[in-house]
């Protein structure tokens, strides 16, 4: 068992490039955005409902 917890200990001491950072800005937009598409698929699938008479 200890061979496999060394490697995780040398990957932890590596350093490894920052990640960017999210402002929030960034973040109420990509909320926006989400949100946004959800309620175009829902609009989507309500006005389609009806559409399977014959």
């Amino acid at each position: 068992m200890d061979d496999s917890s060394t490697p995780k200990a040398e990957t932890s001491t590596k350093k490894l490039p920052s990640a960017p950072k999210i402002s929030k800005k960034t973040a109420v937009v990509g909320a926006a955005i989400g949100i946004g598409s959800a309620a175009i698929v829902a609009a989507l699938l309500y006005t389609n409902r009806g559409n399977n008479k014959s």
